[in-house]
């Protein structure tokens, strides 16, 4: 009778070790799909943003029409691969095709800058200016929003992936989330905005 009782108790630590397992890889989870939501909302500004600064550069440059082209498309394919990250957040597929899109756009947004240059009157307009400001400052919040999600996937990944808790995962269906990484050493920094 005191086998069946002990049996009974280890059963019963096993039952509560794994609700307890189940529920940290819940919480790990839900903070690196919160600390997206944190780079998504900082994209979406940035997105906003890019239409405004193209619309007031388009009167003075003119004759640089496929630069102005080439950062709306850029807009375009990165807001389409964060939406699909947004749907799912961790997805290594969707997290690799929004850093190739945020890469791409980077360095359209750099050439435009590049370019806008050339032009004193531009250099000068007070909503450019405005634009720029606000612009270098979502790219920064991006960069800390981009930190704090890489964080996040870091130790849910590390927390799934330990032992025993990997036996609790992968009965659960839990798989490793994917890290937000810019592709080029020379597009990781943020845009010049400065005139």
């Amino acid at each position: 009778m005191t086998l069946v009782w002990i049996l009974l108790a280890v059963l019963v630590l096993l039952v509560l070790w794994f609700i307890a397992v189940y529920n940290g890889l819940v919480v790990g989870r839900n903070r690196f799909k919160n600390a997206f939501s944190q780079i998504d909302v900082q994209l979406k500004r940035r997105y906003d943003l890019i239409p405004n600064l193209v619309e007031v550069a388009k009167g003075y440059m003119k004759h640089e029409k496929e630069t102005l082209e080439a950062v709306v498309a850029m807009r375009n394919q990165a807001m389409a691969a964060n939406q699909r990250a947004s749907a799912n957040p961790g997805d290594p597929a969707a997290m690799q095709a929004l850093g190739s899109a945020e890469s791409a756009l980077t360095g359209a947004l750099t050439r435009f800058m590049a370019v806008s240059e050339a032009y004193p009157d531009l250099k000068a307009n007070q909503n450019m200016l405005q634009l720029q400001e606000e612009l270098t400052s979502t790219e920064n919040r991006v960069a800390f929003s981009r930190q704090a999600y890489n964080d996040a996937v870091t130790a849910f990944n590390n927390q799934r992936e330990v032992f025993p808790t990997v036996i609790v995962a992968n009965l659960a269906g839990f798989t490793s989330a994917e890290l937000l990484q810019i592709e080029s050493p020379q597009e990781r920094q943020a845009p010049k905005v400065s005139f």
